[in-house]
C-alpha cells in the first residue's frame, strides 16, 4: 500500500505537466445570461413560467423604483430628505431578484434595493424614514428585512450567521445578501462567504454589479474579469447574468435558490448600471464619461421589459399612466404618513440598545426625566431629529 493510499483527504491527482497544473484567468470575459436582448428579441421557449399577472406585477414594481429614485432626490433637494441612494437604472437588478424569492426568504440590503424591500413587505413609508435617519425604520423583523448595511460588507457575516441558525432551527428559508462589486473587497466578505461554504450556509449572495464602487471603476477593483468567478476559490457556484434583463434575473435567481436550498451556497453577479449617481452627495462627472451614461441610458431595462411585453400581447392589459399615476399617489401617501411620524423623545437615547434595560441605563434615564420635569426650559437646548 503506497502512502497515497492513506492520505486523509484527496488532493487531486499529480500530473507532470506545470501547465495542466496551473489554473488561469479566462482570456474572455464568461457571458452573461439572458433572455430578452437589447432590442427585445428572444425565444419563447427561454421565457420563464410567468402569468400575465404576475408579468404586470414585475412592471408596476419596476415602474415605482423608477418614481421612488425621482420624488427621493428632489425631496433631497429640497432639503426633506437625507442623503439617498438612487436605483435608476437597475430596477430590473432590484425587482427581479425580489420577485423570486420565497415568503419565508429574509433580505440583507446594503442601501440600494428600495423595491425589493418593499416586495418584501417593508412599508413606503419606513423607506422615506430611514432616508431620514430615523431609527425606527430599521425595525422590519415582521418582514423579515434586515437593517440596510451602509459600512460595506458588514452585513455579510451577519447574514451568513443568520443563514446558519435558520438552517438549525430546520427553516425552509434562505437569505439573500444584496451587496454590490465593492464588497467582495472587504475583508468582511471574504470571511463571510467563505464561512458559507464551509458550513454549506442558505445564503444567496446577490451583487448588484453596476460598474462602479462610488468612484472606482469595476477594473480598479478587482482583476477578475467577474464577481461571478470568486464563487470558484470558495467551492460555490456562481451565476452571471444581464441585470437589465428583469426575466433573466428572475430566472437565475429562482435557480440559485434552488442551489441555496440544496446546500450550495452560491454567487449571482447582475450587470448593470447605476444612471444616477452613487448618492446625492457625488458627482459622477468627475469619474465618468456621459457619452457612457448616454449607451447605458439606451439600453435601460424598462423600455425592454415593455418590448416583451408588447410582443407577448400583455401590454394591452397595462394602463401605463394609470400605473405611474398610482406609483404617485403610494409615494404621496409615504410622504404625508413619514411627515407625520412623531419626532420622539429623549428616551430614544435609550432605546434599541438592549432587549431589556440594564439597571443602570433605567437609573440615568429616571434621572434624565427627572430633570427634564424641574428644569424644561433644557428643552430648548436639546436637538430633536430633524424631519429631513
Amino acid at each position: 500500500m503506497s502512502k497515497l493510499d492513506e492520505q486523509p483527504f484527496d488532493v487531486g491527482a499529480a500530473t507532470s505537466s506545470l501547465a495542466e497544473s496551473t489554473l488561469g484567468e479566462p482570456e474572455t470575459t464568461p457571458p452573461r445570461y439572458q433572455i430578452v436582448d437589447e432590442d427585445g428579441n428572444y425565444d419563447p421557449d427561454d421565457v420563464p413560467a410567468l402569468t400575465d399577472e404576475e408579468l404586470i406585477d414585475l412592471y408596476r414594481w419596476m415602474v415605482l423604483q423608477q418614481v421612488i429614485d425621482v420624488r427621493m432626490v428632489k425631496l433631497q433637494r429640497r432639503g426633506e430628505m437625507g442623503t439617498y441612494a438612487s436605483g435608476r437604472g437597475q430596477e430590473a437588478s432590484m425587482a427581479g431578484c425580489a420577485f423570486a424569492l420565497q415568503e419565508q426568504d429574509w433580505l440583507f440590503p446594503y442601501g440600494r434595493e428600495a423595491t425589493a424591500e418593499l416586495i418584501q413587505g417593508m412599508p413606503l413609508r419606513d423607506l422615506l424614514l430611514y432616508w431620514r435617519g430615523i431609527e425606527d425604520a430599521n425595525k422590519q423583523r415582521q418582514n423579515k428585512v434586515f437593517p440596510p448595511a451602509i459600512a460595506i460588507g458588514t452585513h455579510i457575516p451577519v447574514g451568513v450567521g443568520f443563514a446558519w441558525g435558520m438552517r438549525m432551527d430546520g427553516d425552509d428559508a434562505i437569505a439573500t445578501l444584496y451587496h454590490g462589486d465593492g464588497h467582495p473587497s472587504t475583508g468582511e466578505y471574504q470571511a463571510g462567504i467563505n464561512f458559507a461554504s464551509v458550513i454549506d450556509a442558505p445564503a444567496l449572495f446577490y451583487c448588484q454589479n453596476n460598474g462602479y464602487s462610488i468612484s472606482a471603476p469595476f477594473d480598479k477593483q478587482t482583476g477578475a474579469k467577474t464577481v461571478a468567478q470568486k464563487a470558484i476559490a470558495y467551492g460555490l457556484d456562481g451565476i452571471r447574468v444581464d441585470g437589465n434583463d428583469v426575466l433573466a434575473v428572475y430566472d437565475a435567481v429562482r435557480t440559485a435558490r434552488e442551489n441555496v436550498v440544496a446546500g450550495n451556497p452560491t454567487i449571482v453577479e447582475s450587470v448593470s448600471y447605476r444612471l444616477d449617481a452613487h448618492t446625492t452627495n457625488d458627482d459622477p462627472s468627475l469619474y465618468r464619461e456621459d457619452n457612457e451614461v448616454d449607451w447605458w441610458e439606451e439600453r435601460e431595462p424598462l423600455g425592454r421589459f415593455e418590448s416583451f411585453l408588447q410582443s407577448e400581447g400583455v401590454w394591452d392589459d397595462i394602463d401605463e399612466e394609470a400605473i405611474r399615476a398610482e406609483a404617485n399617489d403610494k409615494f404621496d401617501q409615504a410622504k404625508e404618513a413619514a411627515d407625520a411620524f412623531d419626532a420622539g423623545g429623549v428616551d430614544e437615547l435609550f432605546t434599541h440598545l438592549y432587549d431589556e434595560l440594564p439597571p443602570e441605563l433605567e437609573r440615568q434615564l429616571e434621572e434624565f426625566e427627572a430633570f427634564l420635569e424641574e428644569r424644561p426650559d433644557a428643552y430648548d437646548y436639546i436637538e430633536h431629529r430633524p424631519k429631513g
